[in-house]
């Protein structure tokens, strides 16, 4: 089935806020707000100018999305991006999916002037780091504390 990706807006909150809300469930996150708080965050995150939500979509359902906010920097003559979120539904995965919505993200960031994408990524969640390594992003950070390990792509 033909997967399209296109820019949330407002009227996406409670599709996005559900796709966080499963996503951070598959992980076992036990604070996770619930998918229709989530949903009134995005409602209002979904209007900045700073925020950019992609979602892929089959058949008119969501079944993945990227998340990504962008801040000033001194390093760089545009903003820094930053890979919040990228969810594809379990069933889904190794499709293609998210590697659409990882350019698809990369090239609209570009087109808004950033120079580098930041993304967060768990010590242990090998095929995850091989998955953004394939795009050129670098481990910057050692994780020996935290564990988590911070990727960065220069574009």
């Amino acid at each position: 089935m033909r997967t399209t990706i296109r820019t949330a807006g407002p009227d996406d909150a409670p599709v996005v806020g559900r796709l966080l809300h499963d996503f951070n469930v598959e992980f076992d996150e036990q604070s996770t707000p619930t998918a229709v708080e989530f949903g009134a965050r995005f409602a209002s995150l979904l209007t900045r100018e700073d925020v950019l939500v992609l979602l892929a979509e089959q058949g008119g359902e969501a079944v993945g999305f990227a998340f990504l906010t962008l801040r000033p920097t001194p390093y760089h003559d545009g903003p820094l991006g930053q890979l919040e979120e990228l969810y594809v539904v379990p069933s889904l995965r190794d499709l293609g999916i998210g590697t659409e919505l990882l350019t698809t993200a990369t090239d609209q960031v570009r087109a808004k002037g950033v120079a580098e994408i930041h993304i967060n990524v768990d010590e242990v969640d090998t095929d995850t780091r091989r998955f953004y390594e394939r795009f050129g992003y670098v481990n910057v950070h050692p994780g020996a504390d935290d564990r988590m390990l911070c990727y960065i792509r220069e574009l």
